[in-house]
C-alpha cells in the first residue's frame, strides 16, 4: 500500500510541475499522425545491454520496425532494475519510470522479474511481488489519458551458465513466472510469454540472461504477434500431415495456430468441432476416439477464408522408433532384408516419418549454411510418407520390421515416426527443464564439449562438426537438449502407443551416469506425450569387444527392471566383436514387435522377452536361480552353458559347470560359499542361456542370499 502511494505521489508531482502540459503537447502532435505510443518498461534486456548497436538492435526498435510508421515505440528500460520496490534497484526509482508515466501510451509493455532473482531480493520480499506489480500496472493506467493496453511478459530465459543458477536462480525464476501470471489474472492485463520461443535457443545468449540481436530479433516478434493479434495466419502443428497416423482409441487432439481472434471450424470422421484463437494465436480441439481405418480427411476452415485439407488420413498405431546409429541404420543394409523391401508397397497402410537429419555427424567440418541453421533448430525434416521400396529401404531397419510385423498382426494401420542420430547421447534426447531441475542431470549442461559426462568421442565429433563455427556458442545434435528442442518438439502432444529405443553406445563410458540419464529420459518423453505409462521398450547393448559393456549392458538389465512400462530386448547374441554397428537388426526389430503384441495388444502366442532372475536361493551345497519368461531353459546351440561364473568371499570370480533344470539353473559347490553369480560377462560374450523360444537371456550379475 506504501508503495501504491508513492507512485501517486509521483505522478501527481509531475502534473503539478507540467509535465502533464508536456505530455498534452505532445498528444496534440500525435492526434494529427494518429501513432499508436508502445512504451517498453523493463530491464536491461529492455534496454538492450551487451548489443554493439542497442539503438538499432534492442528489441523495441525492431519492434518499431515490425509495427511501422502507425506507431512509435519507446525504449524505457534500465539495467538492472527490479520489480520489487524493497529490491536493489527498484524500477520505480529509476529515470525511466516517470519519462514512461510522461509518454502517456496507448500500449505499454512490461518485462521485469529476472533482476528479482537476485538472492538480495526474491527471498526476503517475494510476497510483495504481486502487490508491488499490481501497483506499477495501476500507476501507468491512473496517470494516462488513454486508458493504455496493459501487457505483462513472464520473463526471457536464464540459461544454466548463469553463475547463481543452482544457488537459487533456477528455482526462483520460476516462482516468478507464476507470480507474474497471478498478477496478470488479478490486475487484467495482456500476458505475453517471452519464455517458449527463446528457452530452446541457448545459443542466443552469451552471458545466459541478455539475448544477441537475433534474440532481441525473436522478443520483438513475439511481442509483435501478441499486440496486434497477427501469428501469421491459419496453420497445423508439424506433425499434421498427408498421409499420417492417428492413435486409434483415444481421444484425437489436433491444433495448431491462427490469427488471435480467428473463429475456426474442423471436420473429421464425421465429426465438427469449432473454437476461436486465443490472445496468444493458438487454437485446439479434439476429437472423439475412432477406430482404425481410413482413410479420413481432416479439414480445417476460418471465419477470414483460410483453410487447410490434409487427406489420406488413418488412423490405428503410432510408434516412435528412436535413438542412436543402430536405431537409424537402415533396413537396405540388414542382413535378409530383400524380401522386405521387395514388397513394401504392399504395406499402403503402414506409414512412415522419418525425420532426417540436416547433416550426418560424420567425421567432417559443417558448411556455414549448416551451422546457422542447426543454431536455428531446423536439424530435422521429413513427411508422412505411405510405405514404399523406396521409403522402407532408408527407414530403420529396426522400426521398419517393427511396424510390419504389427501391420500384419494386428492389421489396423501403423504408423511410425523416426527420431534417430548417429553418436548421439542420450542427454541431447531429454529436455530442457528436466535437465535442469534433476539433481543427477543439471551438471551435464555445463561446458558440455569438455565435460566427461559426454563420451569423449561425442565431443571430439562435435568439435569437428562444427570448427568453422563464427558463433562461439554454436549448438551440435550431440549437444544436451538439443534433439529434443530440434526434433521431439515437431511431434509432441500427439498420442502414440509407445516408444521403440536403441541408444547407449554413445553413453557406455558410465554406466552410473546412464542409470539417471535414461530414467530422466524416459521421465521426459512420458511428459511431451501427456502419458506417464507410455511403454518404452528398449535394446540392451549387442556384444563387441569393448571393456565397460558388460557393466553397462547390466545397467540396462537393472532399469528394465525399476522402471514401470519398460522392457528390455536382448541383442548380445546378434552382436560382432569388431562392428558397433551388427547388421542383424530385422531379429531385433521382431523381437520389439513381439514385446508389443504381447504386452500392448495382450496377444498370447507370440514370445514375450527372454529369461529373466525372478529368485535367487541357497540350499546346502547349491545355489538354484529360478527365472521368468521361461518354462524351459536350455542352450541355444545344445552345448554346455558356457559363461557362467561364481565368486565367494574373495570376491573372485571363476567359471562353473551348472545344471538346467525347466525355469532354473543349479549351481553345486563344496568346497566354497557362493556369494555372487554372473553371466555374460564380457564385453564380447558367446553365452548360450536361452529360453524354449529361442529368446537369450541377459548378461546379469547377482549377490546370493547368505
Amino acid at each position: 500500500m506504501k508503495f501504491r502511494c508513492i507512485v501517486l505521489l509521483v505522478g501527481w508531482l509531475m502534473l503539478v510541475l507540467g509535465v502533464g502540459q508536456s505530455a498534452m503537447a505532445m498528444s496534440s502532435k500525435n492526434d494529427v499522425q494518429k501513432k499508436i505510443k508502445v512504451a517498453c518498461v523493463g530491464n536491461s534486456v529492455t534496454r538492450g545491454y551487451l548489443l554493439s548497436n542497442p539503438e538499432r538492435d534492442s528489441y523495441p526498435s525492431q519492434l518499431q520496425n515490425l509495427l511501422g510508421d502507425a506507431y512509435e515505440v519507446q525504449n524505457f528500460g534500465h539495467s538492472g532494475a527490479t520489480l520489487l520496490s524493497k529490491g536493489h534497484r527498484p524500477y520505480v526509482e529509476m529515470p525511466e519510470y516517470p519519462e514512461a508515466l510522461k509518454f502517456d501510451a496507448d500500449i505499454i509493455v512490461i518485462h521485469l522479474g529476472l533482476n528479482d532473482t537476485d538472492p538480495r531480493n526474491w527471498p526476503s520480499y517475494r510476497d510483495e511481488f504481486v502487490p508491488d506489480y499490481m501497483a506499477l500496472i495501476d500507476s501507468f493506467r491512473t496517470h494516462s489519458s488513454n486508458k493504455p493496453q496493459v501487457y505483462i511478459c513472464k520473463m526471457t530465459p536464464i540459461f544454466n551458465t548463469h553463475p547463481r543458477f543452482k544457488s537459487g536462480t533456477r528455482d526462483w525464476f520460476w516462482q516468478i513466472q507464476d507470480a507474474i501470471e497471478q498478477v496478470a489474472k488479478n490486475s487484467k492485463t495482456g500476458l505475453i510469454d517471452l519464455h517458449p520461443a527463446l528457452y530452446g535457443r541457448p545459443g542466443l545468449f552469451p552471458d545466459a540472461i541478455h539475448p544477441n540481436e537475433e534474440g532481441a530479433g525473436i522478443l520483438a516478434q513475439t511481442v509483435y504477434e501478441n499486440i496486434t493479434g497477427d501469428f501469421g495466419g491459419l496453420s497445423l502443428a508439424p506433425v499434421f500431415m498427408n498421409h499420417m497416423v492417428l492413435q486409434q482409441k483415444k481421444p484425437i487432439p489436433v491444433y495448431g495456430k491462427a490469427n488471435s481472434g480467428t473463429k475456426l471450424t474442423l471436420t473429421f470422421a464425421k465429426q465438427k468441432r469449432t473454437c476461436t484463437a486465443n490472445e496468444h494465436g493458438e487454437w485446439s480441439v479434439t476429437f472423439d476416439a475412432v477406430a482404425a481405418g481410413g482413410p479420413y480427411e481432416l479439414k480445417v476452415s476460418s471465419d477470414s477464408n483460410e483453410s487447410i485439407l490434409l487427406e489420406d488420413i488413418l488412423v490405428g498405431e503410432v510408434w516412435l522408433c528412436a535413438g542412436q546409429s543402430n536405431m537409424d541404420f537402415e533396413t537396405k543394409h540388414a542382413v535378409n532384408a530383400s524380401t522386405l523391401i521387395d514388397n513394401a508397397a504392399d504395406f499402403s497402410n503402414l506409414r512412415l516419418y522419418k525425420l532426417k537429419g540436416l547433416a550426418r555427424t560424420d567425421n567432417k567440418n559443417w558448411d556455414l549454411t549448416t551451422l546457422v541453421k542447426v543454431n536455428q533448430l531446423d536439424f530435422f525434416d521429413g513427411e508422412w510418407e505411405p510405405s514404399s521400396s523406396d521409403d522402407a529401404a532408408e527407414f530403420s531397419a529396426i522400426g521398419y520390421t517393427f511396424g510390419r510385423q504389427l501391420n500384419e498382426k494386428l492389421n489396423v494401420p501403423i504408423g511410425l515416426i523416426q527420431l534417430s542420430v548417429g553418436g548421439a547421447p542420450a542427454e541431447a534426447f531429454i529436455d530442457r527443464k528436466t535437465l535442469e531441475f534433476d539433481p543427477y542431470m543439471v551438471d551435464v549442461l555445463n561446458n558440455w564439449k569438455q565435460n566427461d559426462f559426454i563420451q569423449g568421442w561425442c565431443r571430439e565429433r562435435a568439435a569437428t562438426n562444427t570448427e568453422l563455427a563464427k558463433n562461439k556458442l554454436q549448438r551440435h545434435p550431440y549437444e544436451p537438449a538439443y534433439i529434443y528442442e530440434a526434433g521431439m518438439s515437431l511431434v509432441q502432444g500427439i498420442p502414440v502407443a509407445g516408444v521403440i529405443w536403441y541408444q547407449g553406445e554413445s553413453n557406455a563410458h558410465n554406466a552410473e551416469h546412464f542409470r539417471h540419464a535414461f530414467s530422466a529420459l524416459v521421465k521426459s518423453w512420458r511428459s511431451a506425450f501427456n502419458n506417464a505409462e507410455m511403454p518404452f521398450y528398449f535394446a540392451q547393448l549387442s556384444s563387441i569387444d569393448r571393456p565397460s559393456w558388460p557393466y553397462f549392458r547390466e545397467t540396462q538389465r537393472e532399469l528394465a527392471l525399476s522402471i514401470p512400462k519398460a522392457a528390455m530386448v536382448v541383442t548380445s547374441d546378434l552382436g560382432d566383436s569388431l562392428d558397433v554397428h551388427p547388421k542383424h537388426k530385422i531379429e531385433i526389430g521382431e523381437r520389439f514387435a513381439n514385446l508389443a503384441l504381447s504386452r500392448n495388444y495382450g496377444m498370447q502366442d507370440v514370445p514375450d522377452g527372454g529369461p529373466q532372475i525372478s529368485t535367487v536361493t541357497q540350499e546346502k551345497d547349491k545355489v538354484i536361480l529360478t527365472f521368468s519368461h521361461a518354462a524351459q531353459l536350455k542352450t541355444s546351440d545344445g552345448e554346455v552353458l558356457r559363461e557362467l561364473e561364481v565368486a565367494g568371499e574373495d570376491g573372485l570370480f571363476y567359471p562353473v559347470a551348472a545344471t538346467l533344470k525347466d525355469n532354473k539353473i543349479i549351481i553345486k559347490s563344496k568346497d566354497k560359499k557362493i556369494e555372487q553369480v554372473r553371466y555374460g560377462w564380457k564385453p564380447f560374450s558367446r553365452a548360450n542361456l536361452v529360453n524354449e523360444n529361442g529368446w537369450p537371456a541377459s548378461t546379469f550379475r547377482v549377490a546370493c542370499p547368505l
